[in-house]
């Protein structure tokens, strides 16, 4: 089954730094902005099959969108 997940990834000094707002602890890093993406990836995957499938649908249910704005300051 897929569930849809949000995931923020932060590039820092380090590279980028990858969680899920949805799923506490859920986190993940790589070097690239696409390394990062498999391995939250992948980490979810990991942390939904401890869940039972009703845990899931509840924690897929809630949609977190994440966008950036741009704001003028005098």
């Amino acid at each position: 089954m897929k569930y849809k997940i949000s995931a923020t990834i932060e590039r820092d000094k380090h590279g980028y730094y990858a969680y899920c707002p949805q799923l506490p602890g859920c986190q993940s890093q790589g070097d690239s902005f696409e390394e990062a993406m498999v391995n939250i990836r992948q980490a979810i995957r990991l942390y939904l099959s401890t869940l039972s499938p009703a845990q899931r649908r509840a924690l897929s249910s809630r949609e977190i969108v994440t966008t950036a704005l741009e704001v003028k300051v005098a």
